[in-house]
C-alpha cells in the first residue's frame, strides 16, 4: 500500500508512476545525497519493536552513541542515577509527530527501499535525528566523510531510534543545570511519564514566546486553558488535528492518548497522561513567563496528578536478534579495470554489487582514495533476505555501486586506486582496487592498450 494522504508519487513524461527514485540532493547535510534506507510495511511493526527495545536499553547498551546513559534522578539538591529506562509511549509518540514514524521518504511505499527521509534542517528518519547531523564528522581515515555513526543514523532504522532515544535521555539529565525538575514531589522519578514533560519539551528545543517555534505552554498564542486536547487519531474523532495550536509536548501527550490508526488498528493501545494544570498555582506560578530565563530553577514543578506508570512488558532477550540483525558485507568483486579514451573519457563505468551475506540491514558507505575516482552513490544499504518486501513495491536487496573517472583531473599513464567500502553496523572494511588503463587507436581498426 502506498503512503497515505502524505504521498505524491512523481508521474513521468509518459503518464507511468516513477516509484524508483534517485538520491536526492541534500544541502548542508553530513551526506550529500540522501542514502537509500530499508522502510518497513505499513504496520509499523518492526519499528515498534525497536523503539520498545530502545525504551529498555536493550538495542545497543554500553555503546557510547547509540546505548542510553543513566538517568539522573532526585531534587536539585540531591541528585543520583538510576538505570536508564525510557517510557516506550513517549518513543512512539515522538517518532509519530516527527515523520509518521517512517524512516524513507514520503514517495517510497512501504516495504521498499528508497532515498531516506532527510527534513530541510537536516532532520533524518525516524526520530528526525539533527543534531549532529548537519556537517560530516568523519575523522582520520573518514575525513571529509560523514561518520560511521551518522551513516547508520541516516540509513538504518534500528540505530535512528536508538540515537533518537539517546537524545530524550540527555534532554532528561539536562535537569537541573540547564532546565527545569518535573517531579519534585515524587524524587523526579523517570517511571512516571508525566515526570519526562520537560524532556520532551525540549526534544523539539526548549523555546519560549519570541521563538520560530514557541513550546511554552503558556504562550499566548496558544489562548486559554483548558485546551481541547490533540489528536493523531482520525480527524473526525472530535479532538484538535492542528499542530500549530498546541506546544510540542501537547503533541505528544496527545497522540499517546489518541493514537494513529492504520487500516482500522490503533497503532498502540491508547495512554493517557496527566497535564500540568494552567489554572492551578502549583504549575501557573513556575510556568510563568517570567520564570522562563535560564537555568530555569523557578520552573520547578511537581507531578501532575494522577501520574502513570508505562505498563508496556520489557522486550524478550532474542527480540534484538530479530530487530538487529547479523549483517555480513559481501561485494560482487574486488578488482576492477575502468578502461579511460583516447579523448580522456571512460569507455565504460564499472559496477560492483554490494550484499547482505547476512541478515538485518547493512549499512556501507564508499570512501575512493583519489580525487578522480567518482562513486556513486557514496552511500546505501544492503538488507537480508528475511526483511519483507511490499508487492511491487521497488525493493532491491543489493546495491549497485558505480565507479567512473572525473578524466579533467586524472593523472596521464596507468594509474591505481582503492575504494574502501565500510559497513560499520557489521564492523567490516573491504577493499576493491581500481585500475585506470588509457586505450589509443592504430592503424589497423581496433583498439591497443598503451
Amino acid at each position: 500500500m502506498k503512503r497515505l494522504a502524505l504521498l505524491a508519487l512523481a508521474i513521468t513524461a509518459s503518464g507511468v508512476v516513477s516509484l524508483a527514485k534517485p538520491a536526492l540532493p541534500v544541502s548542508g547535510c553530513c551526506l550529500p545525497t540522501a542514502p537509500n534506507t530499508y522502510e518497513c510495511p505499513e504496520d509499523r511493526g518492526l519499528y515498534l519493536k525497536a523503539m520498545d527495545l530502545a525504551a529498555f536499553n536493550m538495542l545497543f547498551p554500553g555503546d557510547e552513541y547509540f546505548g542510553l546513559p543513566r538517568l539522573e534522578t532526585g531534587l536539585r539538591a540531591s541528585r543520583s542515577s538510576t538505570e536508564p529506562v525510557i517510557p516506550p509511549i513517549l518513543l512512539r509518540s515522538i517518532g509519530w509527530i516527527e515523520s509518521v514514524i517512517t524512516q524513507a521518504t514520503r514517495a517510497i511505499p512501504y516495504g521498499a527501499i528508497g532515498p531516506a527521509l532527510i527534513s530541510f534542517d537536516c532532520g533524518h528518519g525516524i526520530m528526525q535525528v539533527t543534531s549532529g547531523m548537519t556537517t560530516p564528522l568523519g575523522e582520520g581515515d573518514y575525513e571529509g566523510y560523514a561518520s560511521p555513526e551518522q551513516l547508520l543514523v541516516a540509513t538504518n532504522y534500528v540505530y535512528n531510534i536508538a540515537r533518537g532515544a539517546v537524545i530524550l535521555a540527555v534532554k532528561w539529565n539536562a535537569a537541573p543545570e540547564n532546565r527545569p525538575i518535573a517531579g519534585t514531589d515524587t524524587n523526579s522519578d523517570p517511571a512516571l511519564v508525566e515526570n519526562w514533560y520537560f524532556a520532551v519539551w525540549s526534544y523539539n528545543g526548549f523555546t519560549g514566546p519570541g521563538a520560530k517555534r514557541s513550546n511554552h505552554p503558556m504562550d499566548p498564542i496558544y489562548g486559554g486553558w483548558p485546551r481541547v486536547p490533540y489528536s493523531c487519531g482520525p480527524a473526525n474523532d472530535g479532538f484538535g488535528h492542528n499542530r500549530g495550536n498546541y506546544p510540542y509536548q501537547e503533541l505528544v501527550w496527545g497522540c499517546a492518548a489518541h493514537p494513529p490508526v492504520v487500516n482500522g488498528s490503533s497503532l498502540w493501545s491508547p495512554f493517557e497522561l496527566a497535564y500540568p494544570d494552567l489554572n492551578d498555582p502549583r504549575f501557573r506560578g513556575p510556568l510563568n513567563l517570567a520564570n522562563f530565563v535560564s537555568p530555569y530553577a523557578a520552573m520547578d514543578i511537581p507531578t501532575p496528578y494522577y501520574a502513570h506508570r508505562d505498563p508496556t512488558d520489557k522486550p524478550r532477550d532474542s527480540l534484538r536478534a530479530q530487530i538487529v540483525g547479523s549483517p555480513q558485507l559481501g561485494l560482487s568483486k574486488t578488482d576492477v579495470r575502468v578502461l579511460v579514451g583516447k579523448e580522456r573519457k571512460t569507455i565504460a563505468p564499472q559496477e560492483v554489487i554490494i550484499s547482505n551475506q547476512g541478515s538485518g540491514i547493512l549499512s556501507w558507505m564508499a570512501i575512493p582514495s583519489a580525487s578522480w575516482l567518482q562513486v556513486s552513490p557514496i552511500a546505501g544499504v544492503a538488507v537480508g533476505p528475511e526483511l519483507p518486501c511490499s508487492p511491487g513495491a521497488p525493493c532491491e536487496r543489493e546495491a549497485k555501486l558505480t565507479l567512473t573517472i572525473n578524466t579533467a583531473a586524472l593523472p596521464k599513464g596507468t594509474q591505481t586506486a582503492k575504494v574502501r567500502i565500510i559497513s560499520p553496523a557489521s564492523d567490516e572494511t573491504q577493499t576493491i582496487n581500481v585500475t585506470i588503463a588509457s586505450l589509443t587507436k592504430i592503424g589497423a581498426p581496433g583498439l591497443t592498450k598503451n
